[in-house]
Parts: structure tokens; C-alpha cells; sequence
């Protein structure tokens, strides 16, 4: 794959998986706005990039606000020239306070879904009339395995959601030419993971697999560069579980 003059915009890049899509797409030859709303990491993560010999920047980012994503797309254009690919990557996950549905605080369920799933839209709306100018591109949204979970609480239900917005902007968009598809990770080994899921949990998903082992981040990285890219160009409206056969859908 050759990612030679395009420009991508990674949400969520400061870190983990976000981290390692940016990378992998900036090493294929993109342009890469490294967006979050950790503005260190950000900046980290372009430096990084830079330092190996790709492009990047940095660009503050919160994705629940629509204001402050319609100004990290002009950001993005007015740094390389336009947008090619996206990937929604930002929610929150590592940290994330743990409640049951009937007990968690109707501000912080408001917060949350604002990220996790508003957050795919408001991008989206902010770069594809950009991505329009150019020809069309290609959006990759960030769901998970959990989103076929009834034990994953708000955080299956904010995936299970955007993958509704996923096959719905696929309908919408495909007449400019842009594709959405969306990635489903199994347990993934990042600090994320470590940090809101129990190790004994894990373990025994992992045991369970087909393919007995975590998932590490290059696994998504590489299910993400073929989504963006021109192999895939007939794919859209899709959610591809990344998971070792955890989730096994007919």
C-alpha cells in the first residue's frame, strides 16, 4: 500500500491504538493530524513520526464539541491542503469510571456518550465536505467486540450505536465517494485495556478464542490500512472484527 499524498486525521492519536494507526499510516506515506484533546500526547506522537522521517502535526481536538471539530479539520486543511482519510479513534475507555446502567450518574452517561459516540458524527460532519473537495476518502470508525456484549454495559451500547452510524454514513456518503467501515477489536493489549478491564476477565476471554491470544496493536493497525486503502475500495458499510473469533457472526 502506498499512502503517498494523502492526509489523514487519526482522533484519539496521543496514545494506544490511535498511536499505532497513525504511525503505521504516516510509514505507508501520508500526511498524519495526530488529533486529541491530550495535547502532550499529541504532540508526542507527531514529534515521533517527524523524527522517523513522516509528516505529522498536532492538533487539539474535543470531539464532542462541534465547534472544536470543525476547527481541527480547517486546522488540517490549512497545514496540508485537504483530507483524504479519517479515522474516529477517540472515546473514552482507559480510566473510564465503571457503573451499572441503573446506577451510573446521568452527567457522566451524558459525558460518555457525547465522546464515544457523538463524537464519530461531529467529525465526520466536520472533514467530509473537505473530503468531498478532493474526490472522496475513506473513514474508518473505531467500535469493538463489545458492542455484541450484554455484559458491556454503556460502553458495548456507545459502540453498538456507532456502528448504526457507521452503516448509516455509508448510505449517506457513498454518493461522494467516501467509504465508512468501521473495526471491531477483541482484547487488545494496550495500557487502556490493563487499566479498565480486570486481568482475570481478559485471561479468560483470551483462553476462549480461536486464536488464543491478545490482540496486539499492529493487528489493528494493519485491518485499518486496508480499510483507508484502495484494496478496499469496493468495501463500505462494514464491521470488521479484528478479535482472534471471539465475536463469530453469520
Amino acid at each position: 500500500m502506498d499512502f503517498s499524498n494523502k492526509v489523514a486525521i487519526v482522533t484519539g492519536a496521543g496514545g494506544g491504538i490511535g498511536e499505532a494507526y497513525a504511525k503505521s499510516i504516516a510509514a505507508l506515506g501520508a500526511a498524519v493530524a495526530i488529533a486529541d484533546i491530550n495535547e502532550a500526547g499529541a504532540q508526542r506522537v507527531a514529534g515521533e513520526i517527524k523524527a522517523s522521517g513522516g509528516k505529522a502535526f498536532s492538533v487539539k481536538v474535543d470531539v464532542s464539541k462541534e465547534e472544536s471539530c470543525k476547527a481541527m479539520a480547517d486546522a488540517v486543511v490549512a497545514e496540508f491542503g485537504g483530507i483524504d482519510f479519517l479515522v474516529n479513534n477517540a472515546a473514552i475507555y482507559g480510566g473510564m469510571e465503571m457503573h451499572s446502567l441503573m446506577d451510573v450518574p446521568y452527567a457522566y452517561w451524558q459525558k460518555f456518550m457525547s465522546v464515544n459516540m457523538d463524537g464519530c458524527l461531529l467529525v465526520t460532519r466536520a472533514v467530509a465536505p473537505h473530503m468531498e473537495k478532493r474526490g472522496g476518502g475513506s473513514i474508518v470508525n473505531q467500535s469493538s467486540s463489545a458492542a455484541w456484549l450484554p455484559r458491556a454495559g454503556y460502553y458495548g451500547i456507545a459502540k453498538l450505536a456507532l456502528n448504526g452510524i457507521t452503516q448509516n454514513l455509508a448510505m449517506e456518503l457513498g454518493p461522494k465517494k467516501i467509504r465508512v467501515n468501521g473495526i471491531a477489536p477483541g482484547p487488545t493489549d494496550t495500557e487502556a485495556t490493563r487499566t479498565s478491564t480486570s486481568e482475570g476477565l481478559v485471561d479468560s476471554i483470551v483462553a476462549s478464542l480461536a486464536l488464543a491470544r491478545m490482540g496486539e496493536v499492529k493487528d489493528m493497525a494493519d485491518a485499518c490500512n486496508f480499510l483507508l486503502s484502495d484494496e478496499a475500495s469496493w468495501i463500505t458499510g462494514q464491521i470488521l472484527c479484528v478479535d482472534g473469533g471471539f465475536i463469530m457472526r453469520p
